[in-house]
Protein backbone atom coordinates (compact mmCIF):
# COMPACT_ATOMS: atom_id res chain seq x y z
CA UNK A 1 0.00 0.00 0.00
CA UNK A 2 3.02 2.58 0.50
CA UNK A 3 4.11 2.09 -3.08
CA UNK A 4 0.74 3.04 -4.77
CA UNK A 5 0.61 5.75 -1.93
CA UNK A 6 4.17 7.03 -2.86
CA UNK A 7 3.28 6.88 -6.62
CA UNK A 8 0.46 8.43 -6.49
CA UNK A 9 2.28 11.15 -4.85
CA UNK A 10 5.26 11.00 -7.44
CA UNK A 11 2.60 10.78 -10.56
CA UNK A 12 0.26 14.11 -8.75
CA UNK A 13 3.69 15.81 -8.21
CA UNK A 14 5.74 15.07 -11.59
CA UNK A 15 2.03 16.06 -12.68
CA UNK A 16 1.97 19.64 -11.33
CA UNK A 17 5.72 20.22 -11.60
CA UNK A 18 5.56 19.21 -15.57
CA UNK A 19 2.39 21.12 -16.33
CA UNK A 20 2.06 24.45 -18.04
CA UNK A 21 -1.76 24.23 -17.48
CA UNK A 22 -1.23 27.28 -15.03
CA UNK A 23 -1.98 28.19 -11.66
CA UNK A 24 -6.46 27.61 -12.04
CA UNK A 25 -5.11 23.54 -12.94
CA UNK A 26 -3.19 24.01 -9.60
CA UNK A 27 -5.20 25.21 -7.46
CA UNK A 28 -7.75 22.60 -8.44
CA UNK A 29 -5.42 19.59 -7.64
CA UNK A 30 -4.55 21.32 -4.34
CA UNK A 31 -8.31 21.05 -3.71
CA UNK A 32 -8.60 17.70 -4.75
CA UNK A 33 -5.01 16.87 -2.41
CA UNK A 34 -6.95 18.83 0.36
CA UNK A 35 -10.47 17.10 -0.06
CA UNK A 36 -8.55 13.71 -0.41
CA UNK A 37 -6.38 14.26 2.66
CA UNK A 38 -9.65 15.38 5.19
CA UNK A 39 -11.71 12.96 3.78
CA UNK A 40 -12.25 10.78 7.17
CA UNK A 41 -11.21 7.44 5.66
CA UNK A 42 -8.11 8.70 4.82
CA UNK A 43 -7.64 9.89 7.75
CA UNK A 44 -8.43 6.80 9.85
CA UNK A 45 -5.46 5.32 7.81
CA UNK A 46 -3.27 7.37 8.01
CA UNK A 47 -3.56 7.32 12.04
CA UNK A 48 -3.48 3.54 11.93
CA UNK A 49 -0.22 4.13 9.99
CA UNK A 50 0.82 6.85 12.00
CA UNK A 51 0.19 3.75 15.48
CA UNK A 52 1.87 1.13 13.87
CA UNK A 53 5.33 3.38 13.02
CA UNK A 54 5.27 4.25 16.60
CA UNK A 55 4.86 0.76 17.70
CA UNK A 56 7.65 -0.82 15.61
CA UNK A 57 10.02 1.94 16.20
CA UNK A 58 11.67 0.66 18.82
CA UNK A 59 11.86 -2.62 17.47
CA UNK A 60 13.60 -1.36 14.02
CA UNK A 61 15.61 1.29 16.24
CA UNK A 62 17.47 -1.82 18.08
CA UNK A 63 17.94 -3.97 15.01
CA UNK A 64 19.93 -1.09 13.06
CA UNK A 65 21.90 -0.41 16.08
CA UNK A 66 22.58 -4.13 16.66
CA UNK A 67 23.23 -4.13 12.82
CA UNK A 68 25.55 -1.48 13.31
CA UNK A 69 27.64 -2.51 15.68
CA UNK A 70 28.23 -6.14 14.29
CA UNK A 71 29.13 -4.27 10.72
CA UNK A 72 31.58 -2.16 13.07
CA UNK A 73 33.50 -5.03 14.79
CA UNK A 74 33.68 -6.82 11.27
CA UNK A 75 35.40 -3.72 10.03
CA UNK A 76 37.57 -3.56 12.91
CA UNK A 77 38.46 -7.39 12.33
CA UNK A 78 39.49 -6.54 8.94
CA UNK A 79 41.22 -3.26 9.15
CA UNK A 80 45.17 -4.40 8.93
CA UNK A 81 46.51 -3.30 12.19
CA UNK A 82 49.44 -0.89 11.97
CA UNK A 83 53.02 -1.86 13.49
CA UNK A 84 54.00 -0.08 16.69
CA UNK A 85 50.23 1.18 16.97
CA UNK A 86 50.43 -0.12 20.50
CA UNK A 87 47.44 -2.39 19.92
Amino acid sequence: MKSKVMFLVGLGLGYVLGTRAGRERYEQLRASAEKLWTNPQVRTQVQRAEDYVRGAAPEVVERVEVTTRKLADQVRERRPKKPGAGE
